[in-house]
């Protein structure tokens, strides 16, 4: 069972082997949401199930009547740019793409692990443990000779995913707002200009959560585009906490997407299994009572 990362070899290998598998390609594109489906269309690993960011791995509801401005259900699990969806909702999805209990779950992108991650951490919170990032995405793949095709993949038949007990943390604005005054580490994944405040090209307020430190998520991959050396990754993390405590590190970033990375990475590292602030920037902001720093 993979659990973290898989080489391109080692995918190869499980899809010689016949063993229980579903590969999912979740390219995607903030400024153009049509542009990863059709990445998907040019080319993806045989048998790859299209996971859209905005419609599979989030919950924006519908338009509101007044504002026109999507309105999250009341069921989701966070609010921001990218509501994450209950929990019921999304285990309905991967029922209907055909994944069940029994599969190994392989995700994959064309942008830096920076969305497939979502998937990597929400079959997590589903109680999923069998899921890997594929280490460099689709450019490690085809570098070491994997095939590829076009087009869209067979219907699949309808399967009965199962919830289990959530294996990672969820945090929420409440518990991050309660936490200010704590032991609470936060890390933002954003841009060093977006963090401090000097520009904010997707959300209506600039800055960020007082007290937080900011990791960038490209930081933990190499020129490949595969993650650093675990090695490497602690000594880069131990920096950044200076020595705070990696259990009390909750990750967010604009909408809960580009933090994973740097999740995924403190796992590589072997400082625990950091939380979540699915909701973010995006959902933080939305309350101008909440306190911003800038700098």
């Amino acid at each position: 069972m993979y659990t973290t990362l898989i080489s391109a070899t080692q995918l190869q290998a499980l899809r010689d082997s016949g063993a229980p598998l579903m590969v999912f390609d979740c390219s995607f594109d903030l400024m153009n949401p049509a542009a990863g489906e059709a990445q998907y269309r040019e080319a993806h690993l045989p048998g790859a199930i299209y996971a859209h960011l905005d419609t599979a791995l989030s919950d924006k509801g519908t338009p509101d009547a007044t504002t026109g401005k999507p309105q999250p259900p009341a069921d989701a699990a966070s609010g921001g740019r990218h509501p994450l969806p209950s929990r019921e909702k999304f285990a309905a999805w991967l029922s209907s793409v055909g994944f069940d209990n029994t599969m190994q779950a392989v995700v994959y992108d064309r942008q830096g692990a920076n969305y497939c991650g979502r998937l990597w951490w929400m079959l997590k919170w589903a109680g999923h443990d069998a899921v890997a990032v594929l280490d460099g995405g689709l450019p490690a793949w085809q570098a070491e000779g994997g095939a590829v095709v076009a087009g869209d993949e067979p219907s699949h038949f309808q399967a009965n995913f199962r919830l289990g007990e959530p294996l990672r943390t969820l945090a929420t604005t409440q518990s991050v707002l309660a936490g200010l005054q704590g032991a609470q580490t936060i890390i933002d994944a954003r841009a060093a200009p977006r963090f401090r405040g000097e520009v904010e090209p997707l959300d209506p307020v600039a800055g960020h959560i007082p007290g937080a430190l900011n990791r960038p998520f490209q930081a933990n991959t190499g020129p490949d585009g595969k993650f650093k050396p675990a090695a490497q990754l602690r000594a880069e993390f131990e920096a950044l906490l200076a020595g705070r405590d990696p259990a009390s590190v909750v990750h967010h970033c604009g909408s809960g997407v580009s933090a994973v990375p740097n999740v995924i990475a403190m796992e590589i590292a072997g400082l625990g299994t950091p939380a979540l602030y699915a909701g973010s920037w995006s959902e933080w902001c939305a309350d101008p009572a909440r306190p911003v720093a800038r700098g």
